[in-house]
């Protein structure tokens, strides 16, 4: 009985959100009156904060173009829908938020659609459409140069291999954001580490599996990550129930299985109680398995999810077969209508074609950059001979140059330096003295003179492109004098990091900062100071940084 109240309150919370939105979001789609479309977005977002869908306040005045509401307001629809696990309405919400972004040229608003659009279409098991739109999420994620971005891409498309059956094909996905370990955040880490552990329960390597499952779980408790652990249990039954130890794999679910009940997330519910069943069947306790099968199978029929129904009527199926023939007969035929309408010959052929594409991509690009590696050689000799034939003539001519153009650079930078560095004063000496010492682990140990002078000067000049409000590696190279390849290339070398990572690290330490000691700032002041025009983009950037939204961050102050 408490479960089914559990339930009831759940569902009904539910069914009260999605009539508090839905409402706004038909009224919006039927408006052109721009006033009206302003004030129907501005209500929608408080909705979504009084929800705690969204941490910071979002509003438009009636300066904003119209294509900007609608891209904000879809795009917040599907994630509101996805986070209500209807994935129908966020794929519909997705659909219509994607073409706005392309046509804003905003890649980055681009990708989190695209990304989202793949995970509704794999909980929907339509593999197809989800694989389409995550390798079009990886390419831009790639060009992107950000560690976190790519390492997610290449997460959700392992998640569509194995849900389409075919964890052969995932290993090789798997394996290379597992390669990107030593560079991602903790919390990006420990989901790398988690879906390697499903990678390999799926090929029947539980060892590995639950070693990496082992690790994922560690990151979490020690972050203070309660759901997320929860998630890590489950992973690590599927191994326990792969090596045989059912009654260990029973103890992990009956943590897990009641805390995704207790929240309502009934996609995990109906997963650990899918695997609840399978621990308990094979310790032939049958009967007791039933009831988790059940509500695992009604979970996923609530929420459109055939691929995991489809093991739940398997469940079902070996749980009543001597018990009760009839009603196991009927759980069977389920069970083979959902297998012929997942995995069919023309959806597995459609997997192949794309996996086959996306592998000779990987080998041309492979290819195209051992070929400009030699013509990069070949040049470079060139260009070595010449410089050698005509050194003797053009040293001292160039050496006064520079001197002349070093003598430029300090006389400008000699009017403007001391008041920037005022400007940095005034926002926070400590951090700026930290910044140069390098004591807040912006510059790592160990460096050369030459090495630390060069980081001192780059972060300076970071600091420097904050505070006009815009920063980008152009910039900040330019600044260097240094021309965007030789500033990749030299930052690379010394610190392992690419200008745009390193970069973002720094706006987000200064954020950081600036959340412990300015309680007198907004988290839109705070966006601002850190070069962010406007505060979703500030707070995506923190949460994939530090895991947490600002909010979270200062609450937890």
């Amino acid at each position: 009985m408490r479960r089914l109240f559990i339930i009831i309150v759940v569902l009904l919370s539910a069914l009260q959100l999605r009539a508090a939105v839905e409402p706004l979001l038909e009224q919006f789609g039927q408006t052109e009156e721009k006033a009206a479309m302003t004030r129907l977005a501005n209500r929608f977002f408080e909705e979504l904060l009084a929800q705690k869908v969204i941490d910071d306040p979002i509003r438009f005045n009636d300066t904003t173009p119209a294509d900007t509401l609608r891209e904000q307001v879809w795009y917040w629809a599907a994630e509101y829908f996805y986070d209500q696990q209807q994935y129908e309405q966020a794929e519909q919400y997705g659909k219509k938020a994607l073409p706005l972004f392309r046509k804003g040229n905003d890649r980055i608003g681009e990708s989190d659609c695209l990304n989202i659009l793949a995970i509704a279409n794999m909980r929907l098991s339509d593999y197809e459409e989800a694989i389409g739109y995550i390798l079009q999420c990886y390419r831009l994620d790639e060009q992107s140069g950000d560690t976190e971005r790519i390492s997610a891409s290449l997460n959700v498309l392992t998640s569509i291999f194995i849900a389409a059956n075919q964890p052969q094909e995932a290993v090789k996905y798997v394996q290379k954001g597992l390669e990107m370990l030593p560079k991602v955040s903790d919390e990006r880490k420990s989901v790398l580490l988690g879906m390697a552990s499903e990678v390999y329960h799926a090929t029947g390597d539980d060892q590995k599996a639950l070693a990496y499952a082992e690790q994922a779980y560690d990151i979490d408790y020690r972050l203070g990550r309660e759901y997320k652990s929860m998630v890590r249990l489950s992973q690590k039954a599927s191994a326990l129930i792969g090596l045989q130890q059912y009654s260990e794999a029973e103890q992990a679910l009956r943590l897990a299985v009641p805390y995704f009940r207790s929240i309502g997330d009934r996609q995990s519910l109906g997963i650990s109680c899918n695997k609840m069943g399978m621990a308990l069947v094979c310790q032939q306790r049958e009967q007791e398995a039933v009831p988790y099968y059940r509500e695992a199978a009604e979970a996923f029929v609530a929420i459109g999810d055939r691929a995991n129904e489809m093991r739940s009527r398997k469940g079902l199926y070996e749980s009543l077969w001597m018990s009760h023939p009839d009603s196991a007969k009927i759980e069977l035929e389920r069970f083979n209508e959902l297998k012929d309408s997942l995995y069919n010959s023309a959806s597995a052929e459609s997997l192949a074609r794309y996996n086959a594409e996306f592998g000779n991509e990987w080998l041309q690009q492979q290819n195209a950059a051992e070929r400009n590696a030699k013509r990069n050689a070949i040049v470079l000799g060139t260009i070595i001979a010449v410089v050698l034939l005509l050194l003797s003539a053009v040293v001292w001519w160039m050496m006064r140059r520079r001197q002349r153009r070093q003598s430029e650079i300090n006389q400008q930078l000699s009017a403007n330096i001391e008041e920037l560095r005022q400007q940095y004063r005034q926002l926070s000496v400590h951090y700026d003295n930290a910044l140069a010492t390098g004591k807040d682990n912006a510059l790592p140990d160990g460096l050369s003179p030459a090495d630390r002078a060069f980081l001192e000067k780059t972060v300076e000049s970071i600091n420097e492109h904050i505070l006009k409000g815009h920063v980008d590696a152009d910039s900040v190279a330019s600044s260097m004098n240094m021309s965007l390849f030789q500033f990749r290339q030299r930052l690379s070398v010394v610190v392992g990091e690419t200008p745009q990572n390193f970069i973002a690290m720094i706006r987000m330490r200064r954020a950081r900062y600036l959340l412990d000691n300015r309680p007198e700032l907004n988290i839109n002041e705070v966006a601002q100071l850190c070069a962010y025009n406007d505060t979703p983009n500030f707070s995506r950037a923190f949460k994939k940084t530090f895991g947490i939204t600002p909010t979270q961050y200062l609450e937890k102050k």
